[in-house]
């Protein structure tokens, strides 16, 4: 959103937790909740999980995804972001082979909708390592208690002791997309924090990153990004 390439500032976290820490972070199983029609945030977890489920509520992203997961014509090409991450994984020569193995971890591509119980209705999933969820939570929900209930839904998919990576923009009240003007959860860390532990998760990292005060852009009303790292707690 706005003048900063989420892609790039996320994808210098998300490979610091799900490549850069080994044993950390990882398992069999990883979903990802509110893909869109990106890939970003998956190109360090098929370093680490050995299955992949994306997922959005428009079948217009779950459309560009298969289209890149098929290698088709007209696919978008992701090759910049994919060097970078390679670069920052230490080895920006593999490129094509870091594509390839992310295409062969990529499992399903399910329809989501986090206002559900089970935000796969009617699939049920097995219970997953690890969540991954980018700007979604957000853009879906009208209130606080509304993300509150998300948060909720979406932790049902994972299991006890699982890890759930979390990105996305603070203060920000409106993004656009070309001419089309969108609204969005006012987000502040104190209630990321709450609405967190309320859910039964232990935070390991937050990290915010602030937008500089001279930057002038009105696609977006933002106000910093935030990256967390948290656990589910084990059952009693």
């Amino acid at each position: 959103l706005g003048v900063w390439p989420l892609p790039s500032v996320e994808a210098r976290f998300t490979p610091r937790i799900l490549y850069s820490q080994p044993g950390v972070v990882k398992g069999d199983t990883l979903i990802d909740i509110g893909s869109g029609p990106n890939i970003h945030q998956l190109l360090s977890a098929c370093e680490s999980f050995k299955e992949i489920i994306a997922s959005d509520y428009t079948y217009r992203n779950h459309w560009e995804l298969e289209k890149w997961l098929k290698n088709e014509p007209g696919a978008f090409d992701w090759t910049p972001v994919v060097e970078y991450v390679c670069e920052l994984e230490g080895n920006r020569e593999k490129k094509a082979e870091k594509e390839a193995k992310l295409r062969k971890t990529i499992k399903q591509i399910l329809k989501c909708d986090v206002h559900k119980s089970n935000p796969m209705d009617p699939i049920v999933l097995p219970p997953a390592d690890c969540l991954v969820s980018s700007l979604c939570l957000e853009a879906a929900c009208k209130d606080l208690n509304t993300y509150r209930n998300a948060l909720k839904n979406i932790s049902s998919l994972l299991k006890p002791g699982g890890h759930v990576v979390l990105s996305g923009d603070l203060g920000c009240s409106f993004f656009m997309v070309g001419p089309k003007r969108f609204s969005c959860l006012v987000l502040r860390e104190e209630f990321l924090r709450e609405a967190l532990s309320e859910t039964g998760f232990v935070i390991q990292e937050f990290e915010v990153l602030f937008r500089d005060d001279d930057i002038i852009d009105d696609s977006s009303d933002f106000s910093g990004m935030y990256f967390i790292l948290a656990r589910k707690e084990e059952a009693i």
